[in-house]
């Protein structure tokens, strides 16, 4: 899973149910893209609409969600502390194997 698409994912875990302009101003990028590719996967969901101008779609997460990352349920989320950490560890793998790719040939 990229990261953006982990990001996002936390961001709905954390403050669902959320909408797309919440979670980009969260995120301070897109992420229409990424709700599309989380929604193929079934991770996420749509959770009605919020009565706001507008009235934008929320989105909440799923079972698939819970049982891919291994929780009973949303209290078993890591403290946001723990996310933080578990996000810079992703970034830096990532990192690496590009690096990695631009030093060796294929």
């Amino acid at each position: 899973m990229s990261l953006a698409a982990l990001e996002t994912l936390a961001v709905i875990a954390y403050k669902q149910p959320a909408t797309i302009p919440e979670i980009q101003d969260i995120r301070g990028v897109h992420a229409t893209s990424v709700i599309k590719t989380l929604l193929d996967k079934k991770f996420i969901t749509t959770a009605g609409r919020k009565e706001v101008l507008g009235r934008p779609i929320l989105y909440k997460t799923t079972k698939d969600f819970l049982i891919h990352f291994g929780l009973k349920d949303l209290s078993e989320l890591p403290s946001m502390e723990e996310f933080e950490q578990l996000i810079k560890t992703q970034a830096a793998a990532e990192e690496e194997i590009i690096e990695e790719s631009e030093i060796s040939p294929p």
